[in-house]
C-alpha cells in the first residue's frame, strides 16, 4: 500500500459539512464496536473469575481425590491410606465420616452434612485452618463431642463458640416405646467461613472418633481423601489408584464430584461470548452502511483518481484504510475500556448496587459473596483479533464497489 492510498483513506475519515451523517455513523460504528468489547471482555473476565474462585473454595474444603467403600463404610482404611500414599502424586492422605443429621439450638432447626475427621490429617488436606473465624481445627478432640459449623449455619442457628447444640442422628434406637431418634449433645468448639455458601451454610466438622460412636461406625470410615501434588492431574491418578488398591473401592476426583458446576461454567462462559461478540458483528455492519454511503458521495472523487492514473486496486485500498481506521479505533477503545473495567469490576458493581440499592449476586445462589474477575491475555488477544478481523471483513464489499466506478459514469452530471 503506497503512501499516497493511505493518506486519501486517512482524509475521507475526516468529516465534512456534507458528510457529517456518514460521519455520524462512522461514530456510531466505532461507539458500538468499543462498547461491545469492553462488555465481552469484561464479562469473559468474570466468568473466568468464577472459575478460579468456585474452583479454589470448592478445593479448600473437598479433597482432589476421595476413595470411598461400599455403602458408605471402609474397614481397612489404614490398608488402604497406605497402598494411596505410594503414589507419587499423593502428598497427604486423611481418613473421614460422612453422615446426615439435624442441629437444633432452642427453636432453630437445621439439616447438616457430618464430616468426622482426625484434625492433624485433616489440616494436611484441607484448608479449613486457613478460614476459621473462630477457634481451631484441633479444638476437636475424642470423646469430647465437639464441633465446628460454618458461619451460615452457625448464623442460621443462632449459636456461637463456647455454646451448645443437639444432633439429632438418622439412625434411631429401638426402645418398648418404638423406634426414637438418637440425639447428643455438641459443644460448639470453632466456627469457619470459605465464602462458598454450600459449605458455610450446611457442613459441620466433628472428630472421627466422636461421629463414628453416634453412627455406628464402629472402627470403620467412610473413606480417605487425598491431596495431590498437581490438582489437575486427578482424574489420571485416581484411573491409576484402581489398580494399586486391592480392597474394592470407589474412586472419584474433584473433576467428578463438581463436574456439573464447572461443566456449566464452561458452557456459560461460551454462550456468552457469542451473544456478546453479536453486539460487535451489529457494529461491523454500520461499517458497511457507513462505507457504502461514503462510496456514494465519494463517486466523483474516485473517477477523477481514476482518470488521474489510479487502480481500481488502489482505489480498493483507499477505502479500506477508511474502514480499517474505524476497526482500529474501535478496538483500540474497546481493549482499553474492557481492560479497566474488568481490572475494577468490583468497585463499578458495588457503585452500581449502593445506587440502585439491590444486590446483582445473591450468595445462596452464585455460591460466592464477591464479585470475582480475572483478566486473561489470551481473551483480549482473542477479542481483539477477531473485533480487527471483522472490520477488516467489513470493508470488503463497499472497497470493491468504489473499484466499480465507470469515470465516465461518474462525471457525466458534473
Amino acid at each position: 500500500m503506497s503512501s499516497y492510498e493511505f493518506f486519501v483513506g486517512l482524509r475521507y475519515t475526516r468529516a465534512r459539512q456534507r458528510t457529517r451523517f456518514i460521519s455520524f455513523i462512522s461514530i456510531i460504528s466505532i461507539v458500538g464496536m468499543a462498547l461491545g468489547m469492553m462488555v465481552l471482555i469484561t464479562v469473559l473476565s468474570v466468568m473466568n473469575g468464577f472459575q478460579r474462585e468456585i474452583r479454589t473454595r470448592i478445593l479448600g474444603v473437598a479433597a482432589h481425590v476421595q476413595v470411598s467403600g461400599a455403602d458408605n463404610t471402609l474397614k481397612n482404611w489404614e490398608q488402604v491410606a497406605q497402598q494411596a500414599s505410594r503414589h507419587e502424586q499423593v502428598v497427604a492422605v486423611a481418613p473421614y465420616v460422612n453422615a446426615q443429621g439435624l442441629l437444633t439450638y432452642g427453636s432453630a432447626v437445621r439439616g447438616v452434612f457430618i464430616r468426622g475427621i482426625l484434625p492433624q490429617r485433616e489440616e494436611r488436606v484441607a484448608d479449613f485452618d486457613q478460614h476459621m473465624r473462630s477457634g481451631r481445627l484441633d479444638a476437636l478432640r475424642p470423646g469430647e463431642f465437639g464441633i465446628i459449623l460454618g458461619a451460615q449455619l452457625a448464623r442460621a442457628l443462632g449459636v456461637t463458640r463456647g455454646e451448645k447444640v443437639v444432633l439429632v442422628a438418622p439412625q434411631g434406637q429401638v426402645t418398648p416405646a418404638g423406634i426414637l431418634p438418637r440425639l447428643k449433645q455438641f459443644t460448639v468448639v470453632g466456627i469457619f467461613n470459605v465464602d462458598h455458601y454450600e459449605y458455610d451454610s450446611g457442613l459441620a466438622l466433628t472428630h472421627l472418633e466422636d461421629a463414628q460412636k453416634l453412627f455406628r461406625f464402629d472402627d470403620a470410615v467412610s473413606g480417605v481423601r487425598l491431596k495431590l501434588k498437581d490438582l489437575f492431574q486427578s482424574t489420571a491418578v485416581a484411573r491409576e489408584l484402581t489398580r494399586m488398591i486391592s480392597t474394592e473401592v470407589y474412586i472419584s476426583d474433584w473433576t467428578l464430584q463438581h463436574a456439573n458446576l464447572l461443566r456449566a461454567i464452561q458452557i456459560e462462559k461460551r454462550m456468552m461470548f457469542l451473544i456478546i461478540f453479536l453486539i460487535i458483528a451489529v457494529a461491523a455492519f454500520n461499517i458497511v452502511s457507513s462505507l457504502v454511503m461514503a462510496v456514494k458521495d465519494k463517486h466523483s472523487d474516485i473517477a477523477i483518481l481514476r482518470t488521474l492514473g489510479a487502480s481500481p486496486g488502489s482505489i480498493t485500498k483507499i477505502f479500506m484504510v477508511q474502514g480499517m481506521m474505524i476497526g482500529v479505533l474501535g478496538t483500540v477503545l474497546g481493549v482499553a475500556s474492557g481492560v479497566a473495567l474488568a481490572l475494577n469490576v468490583d468497585s463499578a458493581v458495588l457503585f452500581i448496587e449502593n445506587l440502585f440499592g439491590f444486590k446483582f449476586f445473591a450468595k445462596d445462589i452464585y455460591l460466592i459473596s464477591d464479585l470475582p474477575s480475572e483478566l486473561q491475555a489470551p481473551d483480549v488477544v482473542i477479542t481483539a483479533a477477531a473485533s480487527f478481523l471483522l472490520s477488516l471483513l467489513a470493508t470488503i464489499y463497499p472497497s470493491y464497489r468504489a473499484a466499480k466506478v465507470n469515470p465516465a459514469e461518474a462525471l457525466r452530471y458534473e
